[in-house]
């Protein structure tokens, strides 16, 4: 048997103390009364009885009502399940040109839906869900990297922080100078670094980092190819999934003097060799994506390739006995408060 609400018996503490008390006034009661002859024989009434008994009674009920507090039972159904549970640590680019639109659907109208990073996280979302075993961690970089969320299997919660994911504004001041310009570039190798630290010391043996870039290297304080060293020396493996092409006509959303968002053509920059790289020395594997399909199938792939098996202990019916404990307790409950208002002679 075991308590699904362990904690609920800490109310044995002020219990006791109560007892403690209760029982004590009640030993204390009495009259001095010298010439012990003249009392008539029969001295205990019936009410005297149940002004007797009824401080125990009413303990044994309290003492019934905590254990069913703490809900004790029995399982029904115990199995041992196989399940696919690895570590994996999702790193997102979230640098600035995550606001392209070459990933739109053929047909579907550019827009703030349809950007890199919009298709990425609907993605990612749908990768998650279809991996209910894994501890799963959030890291995303621009010109900085950092932990959006922990291994965790609260996968709701992960899913929640995903959505909020956005891309660093780059505001100007009121001399039309850029402010926090630097977040528009992109840290690969802090991204892996912070990655890694989460994998590191996880008990799972499979560790992975599924990394995201749609661009080049060029701000941080770890170097990549550092990166990819330290997370070989940890067996984690990183698949890496590189995002766009080099081309000079790539739609993406800014902004134009007014502040109003416009579709402009610009020619981006891609190092796909560098990618191919990190994950060669991991022993992960490179996918080149070049639109929405070809994203999915990378993801559908790294969710073939990653899966270990685990042998997970199932408890999924329980026999509840906490009715009977409640039950009882109610019945000498309301016996001990009855014997209590007769006894002083306040029922009617």
């Amino acid at each position: 048997m075991t308590l699904a609400s362990p904690w609920s018996l800490l109310f044995f503490l002020p219990f006791g103390f109560a007892a403690w008390r209760l029982l004590r006034r009640a030993n204390r009661g009495g009259i001095k009364f010298s010439a012990v002859k003249f009392l008539p024989v029969r001295t205990v009434g019936w009410r005297a009885k149940a002004a007797l008994i009824s401080p125990f009674i009413l303990l044994a009920a309290l003492s019934l009502l905590i254990i069913a507090a703490a809900r004790p039972r029995t399982p029904l159904a115990h199995e041992k399940r196989s399940v696919d549970a690895i570590a994996i640590a999702i790193t997102v680019d979230v640098s600035g040109s995550m606001d392209a639109l070459d990933l739109t659907p053929e047909g579907v109208d550019f827009s703030r839906e349809t950007t890199r990073l919009a298709v990425v996280k609907k993605l990612f979302a749908h990768f998650v869900e279809k991996r209910p075993d894994d501890l799963i961690a959030l890291v995303t970089f621009g010109g900085y990297a950092a932990t959006r969320a922990p291994l965790t299997a609260d996968h709701a919660a992960l899913l929640n922080i995903l959505k909020g994911v956005e891309i660093p504004s780059t505001t100007v001041d009121s001399q039309g100078r850029a402010i926090a310009q630097d977040e528009q570039m992109t840290a690969i190798g802090d991204g892996l670094a912070i990655a890694i630290q989460r994998l590191k010391n996880s008990e799972l043996k499979s560790k992975v980092v599924i990394l995201l870039s749609d661009g080049v290297s060029n701000t941080g304080a770890v170097e990549p190819d550092e990166a990819a060293q330290v997370a070989l020396k940890y067996g984690i493996k990183i698949y890496t999934i590189g995002v766009g092409t080099n081309s000079s006509r790539t739609p993406i959303i800014s902004r134009d003097i007014f502040g109003r968002s416009v579709i402009q053509y610009v020619d981006m920059t891609f190092d796909e060799k560098q990618l191919r790289s990190i994950a060669e020395r991991t022993k992960g594997k490179y996918f080149a994506v070049g639109d929405k399909k070809a994203l999915e199938a990378a993801l559908e792939e790294i969710d073939r390739l990653e899966t270990t098996k685990i042998e997970a202990d199932s408890y999924n019916r329980w026999d509840e006995h906490f009715g009977s404990f409640l039950f009882f307790g109610a019945i000498l409950l309301i016996i001990a408060v009855s014997l209590s208002m007769a006894s002083t002679r306040r029922l009617a």
